[in-house]
């Protein structure tokens, strides 16, 4: 009987010890990763994504060009207000998933959204798989994620959760530099060439901003001792044709197709925004330094970053120096860049997130390794470094949890949107349009965006008339100060309703002065 139950224990631990039971374990490991990154990820980049009204800055402009697009099948030249876009000359793959999710999911907030999202979730897997092959181990990518999006500066406006270049653009840069990284380390010329199909990407998503991390790559290989042997090898040339030949042939097709392209991407993208302050968004060097202090980053992240740069440069494997001085290369390069410039707006620094969450992550992640070595009472599952990454995350989480969960206007737009959160009642059937005229004047593709929902959902909407041809007993829905004016100065005005700052008014005749 002994020698049978021995039999039986010595099978088992054979079983326990064989590659298969190992390689299910590794398997059964990898499923609950990823159900846990995916439900870390959820509801910061995907939850309640179509809450806010579509901004007035480039996610309406973007989502008026998709819509013209969608219409009228023109994958070239991008349109607005019917006539060929020259203000807003980005090439235009960001647009271009647009518009393929329109004509999946119909016009709304979500298919403008989703594309950026989709472009975060994707840059938090990517790191995540980075980290697992460079350490081999899951903790440390997951530390870096957790980062990421926690960061009030790429789960934000103008990021991750609107329909904007800067998420997908990040998607790209954060790669290719990876991709650069891992050539560097081990000569794979794979590395190289997805690099510049990378890059190639990430010009198409936002034209010049998408090279910005090279002269980072390039100290990094000068600092490799790798620079000349790159140069001298014949791949590098070869790889170089695809952004050449791609963006080059996009560029001159739409100089051929849509004159005078070129000159307005030159005023506006090469020597404009960089030489030159655009529509006023003026700041000193110090803002991007300054933003992250007082609005972009949790307190502890920015506190974390000095600490990882430190315990990464000194530590004793060599993987967590080199990704260490990459990620700060890129970093210090990328932040010149964007502070000389002279037109600054706080949503330029979104691609630093990525490298920002590399480095405060080093850092935990190695308090939470030196946590894992302290086990005083000998527990077999030492649940103390979890505890520890516990309170760490929870704060950070909650609040980016209380954002997206339930996004709010803040108190300077709040005025400025309620138009905006109407017209999406009337889209959404709870509120009726019937027989009213809606007057707008400006630059307002965000109410735009919503009068072509509701003319695309065949609702009953709002009549057009011009403001200076209305008639008694018109009924008439305004927002703006300048509208609201123009009626008290040229009609007799009954009012109907009024809420927040927009006011339904019945015209009872003209003034007789007007």
């Amino acid at each position: 009987m002994f020698h049978k139950f021995t039999t039986s224990v010595n099978s088992i631990r054979i079983i326990l010890k064989s590659k298969i039971f190992i390689n299910m374990g590794q398997k059964n490991q990898i499923y609950w990763v990823l159900i846990f990154f995916i439900l870390l990820c959820y509801m910061p980049i995907f939850g309640h994504l179509n809450n806010l009204a579509i901004r007035i800055y480039d996610e309406a402009r973007l989502a008026q060009n998709a819509f013209e697009m969608h219409k009228n099948g023109n994958w070239l030249v991008t349109f607005f207000d019917g006539k060929p876009d020259l203000w807003n000359t980005k090439p235009p793959l960001m647009i271009w998933l647009q518009v393929i999710f329109i004509k999946i999911l119909g016009y709304g907030e979500i298919p403008i959204r989703l594309p950026s999202a989709i472009a975060a979730f994707i840059t938090g897997f990517g790191l995540l798989i980075f980290f697992k092959k460079l350490l081999g181990e899951w903790m440390a990518g997951l530390i870096i994620v957790m980062i990421l999006i926690t960061c009030h500066g790429y789960i934000n406006l103008h990021a991750s959760r609107t329909g904007d270049y800067d998420a997908l653009l990040t998607l790209f840069t954060t790669f290719y530099c990876l991709s650069f990284y891992a050539f560097l380390s081990t000569g794979k010329k794979v590395y190289l060439y997805s690099f510049f199909v990378l890059l190639t990407l990430a010009i198409m998503t936002k034209s010049i901003v998408g090279i910005l991390f090279l002269p980072g790559l390039a100290v990094f290989a000068i600092y490799k001792k790798k620079l000349i042997t790159l140069l001298r090898n014949q791949n590098l040339y070869l790889g170089l044709l695809i952004p050449l030949i791609v963006c080059g042939l996009y560029y001159g097709l739409r100089e051929v197709y849509n004159p005078g392209y070129l000159q307005a991407v030159f005023e506006n993208e090469l020597g404009g925004r960089f030489l030159k302050v655009i529509e006023e968004h003026k700041a000193g060097f110090w803002y991007y330094y300054n933003n992250f202090l007082n609005f972009q980053l949790y307190h502890l992240w920015y506190l974390m970053i000095p600490i990882g740069l430190v315990l990464g440069i000194f530590h004793t494997d060599q993987r967590i120096r080199e990704i260490t001085i990459f990620s700060s290369i890129l970093l210090v390069s990328f932040f010149l860049i964007i502070s000389t410039a002279k037109t600054k707006l706080e949503w330029y620094d979104v691609p630093m997130y990525p490298f920002i969450s590399i480095l405060s992550g080093i850092g935990i992640w190695y308090f939470y390794k030196f946590v894992s070595r302290v086990n005083p009472v000998n527990l077999k599952l030492n649940l103390l470094p979890y505890v520890f990454l516990f309170f760490v995350f929870i704060s950070p989480y909650r609040t980016i949890i209380r954002e997206t969960y339930l996004p709010k206007e803040y108190s300077w737009e709040k005025d400025f949107y309620n138009i905006s959160y109407y017209l999406k009642e009337i889209v959404s059937g709870s509120r009726s349009a019937d027989g009213l005229i809606f007057l707008v004047e400006g630059y307002n593709p965000q109410i735009n965006f919503y009068l072509r929902m509701i003319d695309e959902h065949k609702l009953k909407g709002f009549l057009w008339k011009d403001k200076s041809k209305l008639d008694a007993n018109d009924k008439v829905v305004c927002s703006q100060q300048e509208v609201k004016d123009y009626l008290y100065n040229h009609y007799e005005l009954e009012q109907i309703k009024s809420e927040n700052n927009i006011i339904t008014f019945k015209i009872n005749g003209r003034k007789p002065s007007s």
